[in-house]
Formats: structure tokens, C-alpha cells, sequence
């Protein structure tokens, strides 16, 4: 099975870079492009709940890691070639985290995607030889006239 680019790509910036800004943008396309496929829409709110929480907005990383968390359980535990039960697991324990944050607050920690397809492990390897970091991260949108080409 070939994957998408635009989902290899997301692994990359998801697992190597922790960079979920650029996962937002790849996957939005790709959604788009899928008819938008509540599958690929949580796949991306995982990385933007992430995003909001390491930016210290509690509330935005919760409601996106809820959100992903409801409809990434009712997916087969192997989706897409990853780990999607590992995924759901850890969404959730960060979820409960989350929503108990006032009380018991805690540091901002990075999430793993698991891949369990060989074919995928490999077709990421290759696609991160040509896929360079955003140095430094985008923070957010950047209107057209700013963004260097």
C-alpha cells in the first residue's frame, strides 16, 4: 500500500519535529482532498490540541484532544498503518489530564504515533530525507505578503 505524502509528511512533523503546526497544514490538505474524512480531522486536532497545550492555552489543547479522542475510538485499533489504539489511549489520559488541570497541574509532554506497518515505517523514512524542519516553527498563520518564498 502507497500513502499519501501529505500524510507522510504529518508523521514526520508529528514524530520527528514535534513541530504540529506544519502537521495542521499538510493534513488539512489532505482532508480536504478526502472529502473531509473525519478520520484525517482527528488525526489533525491530535496535533493541534497538542500545539494550543505546549502554547499554554489549556482550554484549546482540551477541547481538541476531546474532540480527536471521541471519534479516533471508533476507528480499528491498526488504522492507516499506526497504532490508532495507542493513539486513542494516550488522547484520552491526556484529556482526563487536561480537564483536571486547575487542580493538578502538570507539564506539557509530546505524543508518539506508533507506526506498525513496515511499509509505512519505510515509505516515512524516505520521504524524511526530503522533508527539512521549520526553523524556527511557525507560531501561527502568516498572512501571504509576509511569508518568504
Amino acid at each position: 500500500m502507497a500513502y499519501e505524502p501529505l500524510y507522510l509528511a504529518y508523521l514526520i512533523y508529528f514524530n520527528r519535529d514535534r513541530d504540529y503546526f506544519e502537521c495542521h497544514e499538510v493534513l488539512e490538505e489532505l482532508w480536504l482532498e478526502k472529502q473531509r474524512d473525519p478520520l484525517y480531522k482527528a488525526l489533525l486536532q491530535v496535533a493541534v490540541g497538542l500545539y494550543h497545550f505546549r502554547n499554554n492555552n489549556v482550554r484549546g489543547g482540551l477541547i481538541l484532544l476531546k474532540q480527536s479522542h471521541e471519534v479516533l475510538g471508533r476507528y480499528p485499533a491498526v488504522t492507516l498503518g499506526i497504532d490508532l489504539a495507542k493513539l486513542v489511549q494516550e488522547a484520552g489520559e491526556y484529556t482526563a489530564r487536561l480537564e483536571a488541570f486547575e487542580e493538578q497541574p502538570f507539564a506539557y509532554y509530546d505524543l508518539t504515533i506508533r507506526m506498525v506497518d513496515p511499509v509505512l515505517e519505510e515509505e516515512v523514512r524516505v520521504a524524511a530525507q526530503s522533508i527539512q524542519p521549520v526553523l524556527p516553527q511557525r507560531r501561527g498563520p502568516q498572512r501571504p505578503d509576509r511569508m518568504k518564498h
